[in-house]
């Protein structure tokens, strides 16, 4: 995989995640220490939501091992986006 693939990668990742933080209202960072926690959503529907977020929260992960100098990119994508309240998760 070329640097320019892992680059469209975390782009188009970067893409489908904030479908799902615009959704559920939260960031993929919150969403995904809760999910790795065990956290579950309070609607069945959502499971499957969840399942593809964390997958591609996953694969962006690793991607931005392979392109260290693309976290800054992230970091102040992240820092523009807002953070809202994760009212929609009960434990598990």
């Amino acid at each position: 995989m070329t640097l320019q693939d892992i680059i469209a990668d975390i782009h188009a990742l970067t893409e489908d995640l904030e479908v799902f933080e615009r959704k559920y209202g939260v960031l993929s960072e919150t969403f995904y220490e809760l999910y790795q926690r065990g956290v579950e959503p309070d609607n069945d529907a959502w499971v499957l939501d969840w399942a593809d977020w964390a997958g591609a929260y996953d694969i962006l992960l690793e991607r931005r091992k392979h392109a260290p100098a693309s976290q800054a990119h992230s970091a102040r994508h992240q820092a523009s986006s807002h953070s809202c309240a994760s009212h929609q998760f009960r434990c598990s």
